[in-house]
């Protein structure tokens, strides 16, 4: 006999019956059906959404990388509220797109009008589970501009406020970090979420946190508790941000090149980012700059259910052919998209799940949505990510 109030699990569906039930469904934007079930005396409501599926982080005792295991579990009613939402606030490379100096065929096309493009800020994401609250993945130059193009960003709870409650760098690249002078406003110290080499770029190499602490001033938190393998750092959950874990973890590329560390980068001078909706158990791999696909970097990408990944160049030599630089993309630290192993090979290696190019630098033809190589990354089933962008898991 099923009971008034009940919660029971059918055929991987949860069943929640009566005014329970109904009362979640009018608060939840998310799609419900109505069937009656034969041997109940009253009507159920049978929700089909994964959200109460959670994953269960465990190590392996071989390697200690992070692993995940779905496992279903009893949760409150209120966790159907918490999907995970992911705003793209900047898509470019540094200098944005147009570059306010650059007159290559892309730059000169979007000015022009001659070719289809978008302008881009430069790259940034904000991760919420209410879409009040926020964490700053990375601080753009561009803030200022994002934060107006992004309602969600200024909820204007009082006279003085912002939505974003901490900002965490995964890096001190200039384009990842000048946005923190734009902030200097807040009413109460930045909580900010970087490795020690970052921290020591930011007080030495290019100490912004000392200009900073004459404004609103820093609580720096920590990320450490680096693995014996050098894989990932120990996970972190931001207060205020309910129902989101971050998994930090180290990646090979270059540390900025103003930075002490520049020719001689270690764990931590630049990290990608694994971002787990703790109510649905699904997950973004977020690196923005990547250079070398590790095996800890790869099995991230497997496990997440959507990646968002460099898409600076799209060949080695691209900036040299036109003349801009004499720096390939590997010196820069950055993986190509196109050719062996290159982006698409490695994202096609990584079974289904959603593949998105961000960090795109204004040379990179991708930009134009007309250009053979655009029509390429869509044959490969791999996006590209715009100003404004939003991913819900």
């Amino acid at each position: 006999m099923v009971r008034f109030g009940v919660q029971r699990q059918t055929a991987g569906a949860y069943i929640k019956i009566g005014e329970n039930a109904a009362a979640a469904r009018e608060n939840s934007s998310l799609a419900w059906r109505t069937s009656k079930i034969d041997y109940a005396p009253v009507t159920v409501l049978i929700w089909t959404s994964a959200v109460l599926i959670h994953r269960e982080r465990r190590h392996s005792n071989v390697s200690g990388q992070p692993n995940y295991t779905a496992r279903p579990r009893r949760t409150n009613e209120n966790d159907i509220l918490k999907i995970m939402k992911i705003l793209v606030l900047g898509s470019a490379a540094g200098g944005g797109y147009p570059q306010w100096n650059c007159n290559c065929p892309n730059c000169a096309g979007l000015r022009k009008g001659s070719i289809n493009a978008k302008p881009r800020t430069q790259s940034s994401i904000a991760v919420s589970s209410n879409g009040t609250d926020w964490v700053l993945i990375n601080a753009s130059p561009d803030i200022l501009q994002q934060i107006r193009s992004n309602p969600a960003l200024q909820p204007a709870r009082a006279i003085r406020d912002s939505g974003i409650a901490a900002v965490m760098v995964m890096d001190a690249q200039i384009d990842h970090i000048t946005g923190l002078l734009m902030l200097r406003e807040g009413r109460k110290k930045m909580n900010l979420y970087c490795t020690e080499s970052v921290w020591d770029d930011l007080n030495h190499g290019l100490p912004l946190a000392k200009v900073l602490s004459h404004y609103c001033g820093v609580e720096r938190h920590a990320i450490e508790g680096l693995s014996a393998d050098e894989t990932h750092f120990a996970p972190i959950e931001v207060p205020g941000i309910d129902g989101i874990r971050f998994h930090p973890m180290p990646l090979k590329s270059k540390a900025p090149p103003y930075s002490p560390h520049r020719n001689n980068p270690g764990p931590g001078d630049n990290n990608g980012l694994m971002i787990e909706s703790i109510a649905t158990g699904k997950k973004v791999f977020y690196a923005p700059g990547l250079g070398e696909i590790e095996p800890h970097v790869l099995q991230a990408m497997q496990q997440a259910d959507c990646v968002l990944v460099d898409g600076t160049v799209w060949t080695g030599d691209e900036m040299i052919t036109l003349g801009l630089t004499q720096k390939t993309a590997a010196d820069m630290g950055h993986l190509q998209v196109s050719g062996p192993g290159g982006m698409i090979e490695v994202l096609d290696g990584i079974g289904a799940r959603r593949k998105v190019l961000i960090h795109i630098n204004n040379t990179n033809p991708i930009l134009n949505e007309d250009s053979a190589e655009r029509a390429t990354l869509a044959q490969h089933g791999i996006e590209v990510a715009f100003d404004g962008m939003e991913i819900e898991l």
